[in-house]
């Protein structure tokens, strides 16, 4: 039996999993194929990391740890779905589902103190942001709208909201003192042991890191981000928004950038509120209201003050008098402050450019916006594609090209590793960074409350992403632009490794390019504009964001990418799109039993990863279900089996019907393997002769609360339920 590792998951996803796993395993099976599943869940993974305070019957094993094993493993071939990368209100939510379902698992300790709190706060942070993708990407990635997606995005358009000439919307950014600006790099000259610490003013060295392994030729970046530089330009755009009558929205990534980014968050919490917290602000210390958990928090914390109501009426006060804010949810009254993992950059910048450069108000409708990124890296990326559409109106899915994207990523490349190397400064002093022989080779001045952080990005997986960028290139005769600027520190290093690395392969022919993100934007839509396509070849950072934003530009949704991770062992990585929405949609199907999840994502992953085992494992089997699962993904496209946006219609249930109905026909169909052809063709006749039977059964549910038993680990037995309400195609399956 030919082996796929299927990934359990959270949120949307997980629930789908329910109903499509059981659909795929029964049709993999009859070509040799089979499914093992791997618990990488937010609860699972907590779980993994106390064992000894667990039942017998309680304890699950380390799959992450073990799935990171199997990717340096050339026979590795894993289905990733999207996971929760978890911001510390979703951690401590988790923890006590965990705890009232029985599970004795440690609170999260706010301020450690003792060597067992240490020890377990340690725990937690293997978890918490995205401890998964670090530990599975152990190769570059090559993510693009497959042909079918774009196809149908362009016989399908879907809507765009208008730009106007006088659009007020515009991003405001730091531009110094913050992490682009104080940026320094090197290139270990060897293997080496660098550590980090702190000299104090009074002289006083403290250890931040005490071993920091790095490999020749690995670039190591160090820079930090000045708190006062940070509210004085917080406090100055909370103004701006207020004089420009726009509403005021900031926009982070507090998942991934689980240490920087939560604190950023904090500090535009409290320059929104300002006179609250300076009249309010030791009080909700000591009740243990932190901004960086976000004005829900606060606000779900006042009932235990004696003067909470005091409390609320000064942030309301503070609401009535700043600028309309960004909202989440304006019938509910949820800001993008309340949470500070609602509002993702990656997400949020690239929905608010779609629907005409605006976000909701609390009024409910649309208005401009005032688009907050303190750190300027990237920064300028949203602004251009702003100008772009200001100057030259919506884009137009119908003909624009594509930008698919070469991503640096493997083993722990750029910013996401850098969380282990993430400081709040308790105090004022120099933040050095001091190899094996005791040379200061980075060194920044800092002062008390300032964020320090320093990344690694290894050798070997930049010469991969070059390779990986020419091979492309070649493959799809593309422009590839290296989005890299040369006045970044890191950047620079790069671009020498880049120079020299392209001297290592046949360029001749290929237009490959190197230039600065914003100009980089700038290029791409204009090529984009006229129909034509480019490649972008990016860092870890701009990976993630640039395959949201051109994506949901593109075909109006980044979950419906096929997005590929060639290990560099050899093996396979298939990611399945994007999870933003994915707690919308958990809301909506325990209110209403109507989860409109789309799963195109894991079809083609999935037909991605018989290809790649039919490859490795010589099994032409599997050849046969990647091309029939093609084939059937185009149908469902082409006959608009996607999930529905109101009840009534078929949802995520019904769409995976529907796949197994034409991926059913499809292999009855084909020439290249009879045994297989004959195997389906009864199958395909039992689903298509019950197809109207099967669907009333799946829209018959609808519209009453399911129970699944959990947010973060949902009952096994009531999500199946839920998830497989149609007897009939259960029976079929099962017959099968």
């Amino acid at each position: 039996m030919s082996k796929i590792i299927y990934t359990h998951t959270d949120e949307a996803p997980l629930l789908a999993t329910y109903s499509l796993l059981p659909l795929i395993e029964a049709y993999a099976k009859k070509a040799g194929v089979e499914f093992e599943t791997r618990d990488i869940s937010l609860a699972g993974r907590i779980l993994a990391q106390f064992p000894e305070r667990l039942a017998d019957d309680q304890r699950v094993g380390d799959a992450l740890a073990e799935l990171g094993e199997l990717a340096n493993d050339p026979s590795a071939n894993i289905i990733k779905l999207p996971n929760i990368s978890a911001s510390i209100p979703q951690l401590k939510a988790a923890i006590a589902e965990l705890r009232q379902k029985g599970f004795d698992v440690p609170d999260l300790p706010e301020d450690p103190q003792t060597d067992e709190e240490r020890e377990i706060a340690a725990r937690y942070d293997r978890v918490k942001g995205s401890a998964v993708n670090p530990v599975l990407r152990q190769g570059n990635s090559d993510r693009r709208a497959p042909g079918a997606v774009k196809a149908y995005a362009k016989a399908h358009p879907h809507r765009m909201g208008d730009w106007s000439a006088e659009s007020k919307t515009r991003v405001a950014t730091m531009g110094e003192n913050d992490f682009f600006s104080n940026e320094k790099s090197f290139v270990s000259p060897a293997d080496d042991t660098l550590r980090i610490e702190l000299v104090t003013a009074d002289g006083d060295v403290r250890v931040l890191k005490e071993s920091l392994p790095v490999l020749a030729g690995e670039v190591v970046d160090a820079t930090f981000m000045s708190a006062k530089a940070l509210d004085a330009f917080l406090a100055d755009a909370v103004r701006q928004a207020k004089a420009e009558g726009v509403l005021f929205s900031a926009h982070l990534k507090a998942t991934m950038m689980k240490v920087s980014d939560p604190i950023i968050f904090g500090h535009v919490v409290r320059a929104f509120f300002a006179p609250a917290f300076e009249k309010h602000g030791a009080e909700l210390r000591a009740a243990g209201l932190s901004a960086n958990d976000g004005l829900g928090a606060i606000y779900a914390g006042l009932d235990q003050l004696e003067n909470g109501t005091e409390i609320r009426a000064a942030f309301d006060a503070c609401i009535a008098d700043g600028p309309a804010l960004a909202m989440v949810n304006s019938d509910k009254g949820i800001t993008g402050l309340h949470v500070p993992s609602d509002i993702i950059i990656d997400a949020s910048m690239p929905a608010m450019i779609r629907i005409g450069g605006h976000m909701w108000g609390p009024d409910g409708e649309e208005a401009d916006a005032l688009a907050v990124i303190p750190d300027s890296s990237y920064a300028g990326v949203y602004q251009a594609t702003i100008d772009d559409c200001r100057a030259n109106g919506k884009l137009d899915p119908a003909t624009m090209g594509t930008v698919p994207n070469v991503g640096l990523m493997a083993q722990k490349a750029e910013e996401y590793g850098s969380h282990d190397k993430t400081f709040e400064l308790a105090e004022s002093g120099t933040v050095r960074v001091v190899n094996g022989a005791g040379d200061v080779v980075l060194e920044h001045a800092v002062e008390q409350g300032d964020i320090w952080r320093a990344c690694q990005t290894k050798d070997a997986p930049i010469r991969d992403w070059v390779k990986l960028a020419v091979t492309r290139a070649r493959l799809s005769d593309t422009p590839a632009v290296f989005w890299l600027d040369e006045k970044r520190a890191h950047d620079a290093n790069l671009i020498a490794k880049v120079n020299e690395y392209l001297a290592e392969h046949d360029t001749t022919g290929l237009d490959i390019r190197i230039m600065a993100p914003a100009d980089a934007t700038r290029f791409s839509l204009e090529r984009i504009r006229r129909g034509e396509d480019t490649i972008s070849v990016t860092g870890n950072v701009l990976r993630d964001y640039n395959t949201d934003l051109f994506p949901i530009l593109e075909v109006g949704t980044s979950a419906k990418m096929l997005s590929i991770v060639p290990l560099m062992a050899g093996g396979g990585l298939f990611e399945t799109g994007a999870g933003g929405s994915a707690p919308k949609h958990v809301q909506q199907l325990v209110e209403e039993d109507y989860l409109r999840w789309d799963s195109l994502g894991e079809f083609f992953a999935l037909a991605a990863s018989f290809e790649h085992l039919a490859q490795t494992t010589d099994n032409a089997k599997a050849k046969v279900l990647a091309t029939t699962l093609d084939a059937a993904t185009a149908a469902f496209l082409e006959n608009d089996r996607s999930p529905g946006r109101k009840l009534g219609t078929i949802d995520n249930r019904g769409s995976h019907f529907y796949l197994g109905l034409y991926w059913a026909q499809e292999l009855a169909a084909q020439s290249d393997d009879a045994e297989l052809a004959a195997a389906f063709r009864p199958l395909a006749d039992r689903l298509a002769a019950d197809e109207e039977k099967i669907v009333a059964e799946l829209v018959s549910v609808q519209g009453k609360p399911a129970d699944i038993g959990g947010y973060y680990r949902p009952d096994d037995a009531k999500t199946t339920a839920v998830m497989r309400p149609s007897a009939t195609l259960n029976a079929a399956l099962d017959a099968f």
